[in-house]
């Protein structure tokens, strides 16, 4: 069954768009399973190598998943807010994953039981249909990660980065040191400060104080490479919006 088309005015039993998407008849079995759950900054979901014992689904806040390396360096993979979920390796079959799961965004989720998810998986179709068509969306979201480090300069990468912390944030402004974005970039931290100025100087971004603000949001979106906007137009069509749709996921 696919996905209904929401719009940012359509009354829906929850922030998670993910969950939205589902018929109103699937979501209301679903809904006594899930619990309200808060993402407290900065907090692990799930460890890499540790069973994962419930699955998030985000309605504000949003999560990193982080792939550490030997000498404790780690490097961002991806990053689920309220268009996804965190758990995927659940979803697929597995109980852990090599992947950290932390929350880099406070705010709040739905939360749903490990074992009862399987179980739910099982039993409605529509349910893991939907969820391996955001497998897919998140997987490419990963992949394009990887070509955009690979191929593509700083500024275009922050720039990038932070329209998907945008997508997700409460407003515009979110908390943020440099340090954290060159863990997240895979880059210096003084390579993180370069880039930053340059946005900030094109008026793009303010920055001060550990806090960044987008200030120009069109402006912030020409400054970015093609990545941005293919991610952003997967999880568009996973959702049943419109392309080009504006505020999905903040409203």
């Amino acid at each position: 069954m696919p996905p209904s088309s929401l719009s940012a005015s359509t009354p829906s039993p929850t922030r998670n768009r993910l969950l939205a998407a589902l018929p109103p008849d699937v979501f209301a079995v679903l809904r006594p399973r899930l619990e309200p759950a808060e993402l407290v900054l900065r907090d692990v979901l799930h460890a890499p190598g540790e069973p994962i014992d419930a699955i998030y689904f985000p309605e504000t806040g949003y999560v990193s998943m982080l792939a550490y390396m030997e000498d404790g360096d780690a490097a961002e993979v991806g990053v689920a807010g309220r268009e996804g979920m965190v758990g995927l390796p659940v979803l697929l079959g597995a109980d852990r994953d090599d992947i950290e799961g932390m929350v880099q965004s406070a705010g709040t989720a739905l939360r749903m039981d490990a074992r009862a998810f399987r179980e739910e998986l099982d039993r409605i179709p529509a349910f893991r249909a939907l969820l391996l068509r955001y497998a897919l969306v998140h997987f490419g979201q990963v992949a394009r990660t990887a070509a955009c480090n690979g191929r593509h300069h700083t500024d275009q990468r922050l720039a990038r980065w932070l329209l998907m912390a945008h997508d997700r944030a409460e407003g515009d402004a979110f908390p943020m040191t440099h340090e954290f974005l060159a863990m997240m970039l895979g880059v210096r931290r003084s390579g993180v400060t370069l880039a930053a100025g340059q946005l900030q100087k094109a008026g793009f971004i303010r920055y001060e104080r550990g806090s960044i603000e987008v200030t120009d949001r069109p402006g912030l979106e020409s400054a970015t490479c093609e990545c941005y906007g293919i991610v952003r137009r997967a999880q568009d069509r996973l959702l049943g919006l419109p392309e080009g749709s504006k505020g999905v996921y903040r409203h």
